[in-house]
């Protein structure tokens, strides 16, 4: 239950490394969760997140690292209200699923017991009184497993609980009530301990952040505090960095094409105003910038791209010095020759844009008409954008930029979604694969003169044009 934090020493490079561990199990549940796994599979997903990432490492105990990294990320979740109610949604889950696979029947019973929760196993006695209702009710509610195996003397390890606890199983008359009481199969009692750890949890939550508000934060300002901070916006996905340009030859006259077919919404946004304006503030400039830069635009090609843009409004020679030093700054050639990554979801979501910015997430920051309209435009299928507009309303944001993926390309994004350049990629290999596949079924023999082929690409290794 995490009632209490770890004794002992730990050290900063285990600190950070505990954390992110357990941060990839959370966000791999979240990515699981949204490609609908539910039951057995998320159970199985679960078991494979916590066996990589919480019980490896030499010479490393698993409960010290799994109750360090629990602590730590509480700390960094506990900020915000919505930062802590991602954690609390996530460690429910992680919980649920580990009380489920790691504890045994008479484990699940000890660590009731020693954990002081409410439910006291039935006496044989009491079931066998009852083993007849008890039945009739498994078999009900489509449990004849159970009503069997209590007909057969079998599966008679129930729990006895307050009716009160259970309203969703009281009102869908799933559960045998007696005298006030409620009697619960063994394999049931997992989401009510659940529910106490829910509530532990949450109200931990804000007990630490008044904690760390109060004083703890600036304690730490030199040594615990910039990790904290960061750890609630990590990106943990593939890099999108120097490994791109290695090997792209992507030019700025193809980004007009580019950005129609392969651009998510949120730098499609930004790549609309600059071409309309020939303008963008710092916060956008930066952004679309460092994600041209991550889909493969080199240096000198980004220097042509942003100054054919600003050409209306800045001449070549002022664009030069005002601009030009912060893109080679990007790309690592000025000031401390750091070659700067692309920004993730997480932190365009986190953005705050202000009158006249435009680098934050639409699906966070629009009303629902501006991002069912700006779908609409992009060709998104029509029940891809109620699902994307329903998803972003609902506070799942990523969830909606990968609907709004899948209604363009009109096919799964098993991936999900979690960095625009990553948006980029998928669609780039899925509108690729596509175009061999057609070209592949065209006949052996010549077009008639003038015809058109019906899929053309843009391509890295072809010159576009653009209406």
């Amino acid at each position: 239950m995490y009632k209490n934090p770890p004794s002992g020493d730990v050290s900063l490079a285990d600190f950070e490394i505990f954390a992110v561990d357990r941060l990839r199990v959370l966000k791999g549940i979240e990515e699981a969760k949204s490609k609908g796994q539910r039951g057995e599979q998320l159970q199985g997903t679960v078991k494979d997140l916590v066996d990589k990432h919480l019980k490896g490492g030499q010479n490393v105990a698993a409960a010290w690292k799994d109750a360090v990294s629990h602590f730590v990320l509480r700390l960094a979740y506990c900020r915000t209200e919505d930062l802590r109610r991602w954690f609390l949604a996530h460690e429910a889950d992680l919980f649920l699923n580990r009380f489920r696979e790691e504890l045994l029947g008479d484990e699940q019973a000890d660590f009731i017991q020693q954990n002081n929760l409410p439910y006291a196993m039935m006496q044989p006695k009491e079931v066998e009184a009852l083993v007849d209702d008890l039945a009739a009710v498994a078999f009900s509610v489509g449990n004849s497993g159970l009503g069997s195996d209590l007909r057969n003397g079998q599966g008679r390890h129930f729990y006895k609980v307050a009716f009160e606890q259970v309203p969703d199983l009281v009102a869908g008359r799933r559960v045998l009530i007696r005298g006030g009481w409620a009697f619960l199969p063994r394999s049931d009692i997992a989401s009510l301990v659940v529910g106490h750890f829910r509530a532990h949890l949450s109200k931990a939550l804000v007990v630490t952040a008044r904690r760390w508000a109060a004083s703890l934060a600036e304690e730490e300002a030199d040594r615990l505090t910039p990790i904290v901070d960061s750890l609630s916006s990590r990106y943990l996905g593939p890099d999108f960095g120097e490994a791109r340009l290695l090997r792209s030859d992507i030019t700025a006259d193809q980004i007009p094409i580019l950005a129609k077919q392969s651009f998510p919404l949120c730098m499609q946004n930004m790549y609309q105003h600059l071409h309309e304006d020939h303008h963008l503030r710092h916060g956008g400039r930066l952004t679309l910038g460092l994600f041209l830069k991550g889909i493969g635009l080199p240096m000198d090609e980004s220097l042509r791209f942003w100054r054919a843009e600003f050409a209306p409004k800045m001449p070549g020679d002022k664009f030069d010095k005002e601009h030009g030093y912060t893109i080679r700054h990007n790309y690592g050639k000025e000031g401390k020759r750091t070659s700067y990554t692309p920004h993730s979801c997480v932190k365009i979501i986190s953005a705050t844009p202000g009158q006249g910015d435009y680098h934050g997430c639409p699906y966070r920051v629009w009303e629902k008409e501006a991002v069912r309209a700006a779908l609409q435009k992009m060709k998104v299928t029509p029940g891809k954008v109620e699902e994307a507009v329903n998803r972003a309303k609902g506070g799942h944001f990523q969830l909606a930029c990968a609907s709004a993926w899948e209604g363009a390309h009109r096919c799964p994004c098993d991936t999900g979604i979690n960095h625009p350049n990553q948006y980029f990629e998928e669609s780039r290999k899925t509108l690729e694969a596509k175009d061999t596949k057609a070209k592949s079924a065209l006949p052996a023999t010549p077009l008639p003169a003038g015809a058109k082929q019906q899929f053309q690409l843009a391509s890295p290794s072809t010159p576009m044009q653009t209406a």
